[in-house]
């Protein structure tokens, strides 16, 4: 069984496969050896320590090179945001990735530069480019952002997710990941309309994995969200600690 396969099969509606996103080797071989079946990585979260804002700020090259130390240094599947795909076209984008050694990625469907939706049929005709170009070995996860952006009202941004849902899985997608969504409800919605696994966001803690679980959904990731807690800690209580002349690592540290 091929490193794609196993990823792929890991996205059953109601048994979802929990996704802590990484940021380099270090981190992805910590999530790794908690347990977890496979690795994500998060664009913002890597951005953020090759040195680069998020939006495809960062040269290819760089997170190229960064996915395949990351890849390279655990055992089970990666899957890494790879944003809209860096322009790069799809047959040079299934090469470059393929040679990383990651399995799977995700690709958004909005502009990273200017927070525009790319037409659905275009969007659609990308994706379909890519499972073309790469077969079977490479699991795609479709990024819906028609919530993050806004697109409309909550009704019509709810029937602009449901048609692009369809569309990319058609296209090929493996799984769409409505980013931005919270509500249970509304994702309770979301998993019973959608013919396919559907992504979630874990947020701050909301809501627990058993209530994304009851709601039907196939994956659940966290984004920058851990790096940004952890480096919170750091800039807020341990430095300041050290200002301060108090010990960073005592348990009184805020």
């Amino acid at each position: 069984m091929t490193l794609a396969t196993t990823l792929r099969a890991l996205h059953v509606p109601g048994t979802p496969v929990v996704l802590p996103n990484a940021w380099d080797a270090a981190s992805a071989r910590m999530v790794e050896a908690a347990g977890f079946p496979a690795v994500a990585t998060s664009s913002f979260a890597t951005a953020t320590i090759l040195g680069y804002d998020d939006g495809e700020h960062v040269p290819v090259e760089e997170v190229l090179a960064a996915t395949t130390r990351i890849a390279r240094s655990i055992a089970v599947p990666l899957t890494v945001d790879f944003e809209r795909g860096y322009r790069l076209a799809p047959a040079e984008l299934v090469e470059r990735f393929a040679a990383t050694g990651a399995v799977g990625l995700n690709l958004e469907d909005s502009d990273p530069a200017t927070g525009a939706m790319i037409d659905p049929a275009e969007q659609a005709d990308f994706l379909a480019a890519i499972r073309a170009e790469a077969g079977t070995e490479l699991v795609i996860n479709a990024r819906i952002d028609a919530f993050v952006r806004r697109a409309g009202s909550p009704e019509e941004q709810l029937r602009t997710a449901l048609d692009r849902a369809a569309r990319y899985l058609t296209a090929g997608a493996d799984c769409v990941y409505p980013i931005g969504v919270g509500d249970l409800d509304l994702i309770a919605t979301l998993t019973k309309q959608i013919p396919g696994p559907v992504n979630v966001g874990y947020g701050q803690g909301a809501n627990s994995l058993a209530d994304y679980t009851a709601a039907g959904v196939a994956r659940i990731s966290f984004g920058p969200m851990l790096q940004r807690h952890l480096y919170g800690k750091l800039s807020d209580s341990m430095l300041p600690a050290l200002v301060a002349d108090r010990n960073p690592f005592s348990d009184d540290t805020p």
